[in-house]
């Protein structure tokens, strides 16, 4: 609640009653307490109360180190005045005490009503309920002082976590037992504080005194650990937005990893980027960019454990959301950012993009280079949309995000996820593309190619058969012959290929994928090449991956032994592959040895 505007309509309909019946009970209380006699003792010993429950509030105990969670030791005094002087004077000790160190805060007037409001209804529900019991027994008092801190915690717990739901837009019962497990422990304690302070009292109110050490102890070791707690919180947290920052994500997706991995749950890792923000701070300016961070800061708060990684970037942990709740979450959290009106700056849109464990990544490192990947491919394809990681689309966008870079390796790394989407939908046992990629390598550098070329030829060998995720998958996985116009729908899957890289900057990969199906003597497809015509890397891929063929389990055919796939390349040198590149495969491959095979279970 603050003072520059009023409440809206929901919390107005939850303030306005319940300072009404705080302010008739206040009422009662004043009327009962001043037709009552006391005696000078009596006033006197309220007065002390009093004093002390107002410098309680003056110096609250902070119970949460994100520096929103404080606890008042007025408690303390506040039940011991219901059970020794009534529950009139309790509700017009916290009167005093709250209203005084409040007003002297200026706390916004709204708030100060509702607070000194539900304090009255809180005295009256404790002295309500410890009324029936008499008697000065150790049992009498006891009893009295539980009920009466047990009526002050309920009470104010209920009221209090209604206004922050309806202020906050959370939903009530979750944060009413949040605010319960963080308040019950230090309430037991002050109970058993005020259990003690009723108990001196009562022998002599100057015995009481010796509590003041006890619970100065308690305030300032609590004050001083909150600080160490809030130093620690510091140096995870991103200052602009509260949000958990870079350190903080890897450490707990780190964690999270290792928990769903023992437990054998999913974690799905969201990454979140505002689209176009660059502008937002170019137009509006930076006071306007950090607002508007803000302001997804906390709809990304109601999805999942939230990040900042860095300028408009956040990430998510969905914990135990597979990849159809984390979907739907994801989709929310993008709907609600749509749905932000920032005045004058107008609304602001969000991509995001999934990977979820153990689905797609495993490690850490994996899974986040995968919810990259597919927040990109979200961005490329149109923006404000979520996107799961998809191999067959999102590591395609990724190559191609990485054609244009310096890194040699990432490229690679990014092919190779590629070709493992492409084997997973082909027929041949393990990672086909892999081993042809490094038959591929090994020939052209036994012909002495320079190192460009052998990498080229490498990164060609992984993406050859990329054109097949255009494929449809029964023609793919056909046990049985295929029909004429089955096969001209495969052989497509040169010209698809090419297509697909042709825009990433490296022709000569392109090149080669789309003639890796051409013969040495002009017979094949898809422009019936012949001899030197056909690019060499070409060449060098048409023999690795006939003879990966041969000798690797397939739906329609069992592997064949490497002697009997080296005998069918020799067979067919001269009119299907180029003699001088069986050659120096022959070689390779009798010298060195074939790629490990994996054997189907």
């Amino acid at each position: 609640m603050t003072s520059a505007a009023a409440p809206p309509r929901r919390l107005a309909a939850l303030i306005v009653p319940v300072c009404v019946a705080g302010l008739g009970v206040l009422i009662v209380a004043a009327y009962e307490f001043g037709t009552a006699s006391h005696s000078a003792h009596e006033l006197l010993g309220l007065a002390a109360l009093t004093a002390a429950a107002t410098l309680a509030e003056r110096f609250p105990v902070p119970i949460s180190p994100e520096g929103g969670g404080v606890l008042s030791l007025t408690f303390v005094f506040a039940v011991a005045a219901i059970v020794l002087y009534g529950w009139a004077a309790g509700a017009l000790l916290l009167l005093a005490a709250t209203a005084i160190v409040q007003l002297a805060q200026h706390r916004p007037l709204e708030r100060i009503g509702y607070n000194v409001a539900v304090l009255a209804l809180v005295a009256l529900a404790a002295g309500g309920l410890i009324a029936p019991i008499h008697g000065e027994s150790a049992g009498s008092v006891v009893a009295r002082v539980v009920i009466a801190a047990t009526a002050d915690n309920v009470v104010n717990v209920v009221l209090i976590s209604a206004a922050m739901a309806l202020s906050t837009g959370h939903r009530y019962l979750p944060l009413m037992r949040a605010n319960v497990r963080a308040t019950a422990m230090p309430f037991a304690f002050m109970a058993s504080a005020s259990l003690m302070l009723v108990v001196l009292w009562q022998r002599s109110p100057v015995l009481s005194i010796a509590l003041v050490g006890p619970l100065l102890a308690i305030s300032l070791y609590q004050r001083s650990t909150h600080r160490a707690l809030r130093a620690m919180r510091l140096a995870l947290t991103d200052p602009l937005t509260g949000l958990g920052n870079h350190r903080h994500f890897h450490e707990r997706l780190q964690r999270e990893l290792q928990t769903s991995e023992e437990h054998g749950t999913s974690l799905t890792l969201c990454f979140v980027d505002i689209d176009d923000f660059k502008k937002v701070n170019d137009r509006f300016g930076h006071p306007s960019g950090d607002r508007v961070l803000s302001q997804v800061a906390g709809k990304l708060r109601q999805g999942g454990e939230a990040f900042r990684l860095g300028g408009d970037e956040f990430a998510l942990l969905l914990v135990d959301h597979d990849e159809e709740t984390a979907l739907a979450a994801a989709s929310s959290i993008v709907e609600r950012v749509r749905a932000v009106d920032l005045d004058h700056i107008g609304s602001v849109t969000a991509s995001a993009g999934l990977a979820t464990f153990p689905v797609q990544g495993h490690g850490r490192d994996e899974l986040i280079r995968l919810a990259d990947s597919a927040l990109y491919w979200a961005k490329e394809h149109g923006k404000n949309r979520v996107r799961l990681y998809r191999p067959d689309v999102v590591e395609l966008a990724e190559l191609k995000r990485l054609a244009a870079g310096p890194d040699r390796a990432a490229r690679y790394r990014a092919a190779a996820s590629l070709a493992k989407a492409v084997d997973a939908r082909d027929t041949y046992t393990g990672s086909h593309s892999e081993r042809v990629a490094e038959l591929a390598a090994r020939v052209a550098l036994r012909l002495g190619l320079d190192a460009e070329q052998v990498e080229l030829t490498r990164l060609a060998g992984s993406l050859h058969d990329l054109g097949k995720l255009a494929i449809p998958e029964e023609i793919l996985r056909k046990p049985g012959e295929l029909t004429d116009s089955e096969r001209l729908v495969l052989e497509r899957h040169p010209q698809i290929g090419f297509r697909m890289l042709d825009s990433l900057g490296v022709d000569p990969v392109a090149d080669i994928v789309l003639h890796h199906h051409e013969r040495w003597d002009g017979a094949g497809y898809p422009n019936g090449l012949r001899g030197e015509q056909i690019p060499l890397g070409a060449r060098i891929i048409f023999v690795a991956d006939a003879y990966d063929a041969i000798t690797s389990d397939r739906v329609y055919s069992p592997r064949r032994s490497p002697e009997t796939g080296l005998t069918e390349l020799r067979r067919c040198a001269g009119s299907q592959f180029d003699p001088t590149i069986v050659a120096a495969f022959a070689e390779d491959v009798e010298l060195v040895g074939a790629p490990s095979i994996a054997v189907a279970s």
